[in-house]
């Protein structure tokens, strides 16, 4: 049996179905093709060619002056490849001990294999994950995706504590900062003092205290415990 087949889409066309489901996802109603530009860093006019092609195969839907979204068939699409991500991610980390800021290059480029069976394999060896290294949920077979409650940790009030369930950017210099604080999926985090000028914190971990700014607490999802 051959682990691969022909492509039905190109890696580009499936880059730019992923990135305007994770868009969708923050978006009030549709994403502007701006957004998309300045998230897959190319040119508006490049973001329109794609948006035109995606458009003739049903996968996106656009509206002028208003924005794309995602076809069903466009986001079956852009979940496929969403989940062998995040299964690649958990291989790496749990299997080969990649740490949690050296994967998602790799798995950028792992994303891509297009058999199904391998992917079901590599989910039934992991024993059915349901989130990754970084806390987003995985999608099943049937490409059905958890919704989790969390909130930004920069929401949190004096005294409230929280479980650290996820991050909003997974760049890889902010994961090492994490990771030289101690801080990961599953840290409880407590919330000791707010500075009223700039939003910044004080927050004690284990019984550790640390002093972060207002930019990293927007960039870490917790749940309130």
């Amino acid at each position: 049996m051959y682990l691969c087949v022909m492509k039905q889409y190109s890696l580009s066309e499936e880059n730019y179905l992923k990135t305007i489901f994770h868009l969708e996802q923050i978006a009030d109603g549709n994403v502007s093709t701006n957004d998309i530009a300045e998230k897959m860093e190319t040119k508006a006019s490049s973001v329109s060619d794609m948006i035109r092609k995606l458009g003739e195969k049903n996968l996106v839907d656009y509206i002028k002056y208003q924005g794309v979204t995602l076809t069903d068939r466009g986001r079956k699409t852009a979940l496929r490849v969403i989940r062998k991500h995040r299964l690649w991610e958990v291989f790496l980390v749990e299997k080969l001990d990649f740490q949690w800021d050296e994967v998602h290059e790799i798995a950028e480029e792992l994303e891509h294999i297009e058999s199904e069976e391998l992917i079901s394999r590599l989910d039934a060896y992991l024993g059915h994950p349901e989130f990754d290294p970084h806390g987003d949920p995985i999608p099943d077979a049937n490409l059905r995706i958890a919704k989790i409650e969390k909130r930004l940790l920069s929401e949190l009030r004096i005294h409230q504590r929280g479980i650290c369930v996820g991050v909003h950017e997974s760049d890889n210099d902010f994961l090492q900062y994490l990771d030289k604080r101690q801080i990961g999926i599953g840290t409880k985090v407590f919330v000791e003092d707010i500075e009223t000028f700039d939003g910044s914190m004080t927050i004690l971990v284990d019984d550790n205290r640390y002093f972060i700014s207002k930019k990293i607490a927007e960039n870490i999802y917790v749940q309130i415990t």
